[in-house]
């Protein structure tokens, strides 16, 4: 199993049940299959620049280990979803 970090931002305009929801979602994915050992959900901020007409985000960061199959799933619901504007996904190498 290796670490991981992954940053995703979720659209602010969504109802916060609705972004729990979202949070809750790739957690189970994560969980499935590997372990989360730091969960932040950091709120909304400003972004540096626009992403698909929005100025701002609510920032969420988990550190997790787990399969690169995982991964994989992880950044396909990740891509696809309707909730997420933008995501990145780093080996932790700390």
């Amino acid at each position: 199993m290796r670490k991981y970090e992954v940053m995703y931002i979720i659209r602010p305009d969504i109802e916060p049940e609705a972004v729990q929801a979202a949070v809750e979602k790739f957690q189970g994915i994560i969980s499935n299959g590997g372990e989360i050992t730091k969960h932040d959900v950091q709120g909304k901020r400003r972004l540096a620049y626009e992403i698909k007409k929005f100025r701002d985000g609510v920032y969420v960061l988990v550190n997790f280990t787990a399969e690169p199959a995982v991964v994989t799933e992880l950044e396909r619901l990740m891509k696809i979803s309707d909730e997420v504007i933008r995501y990145l996904i780093t080996n932790d190498v700390a």
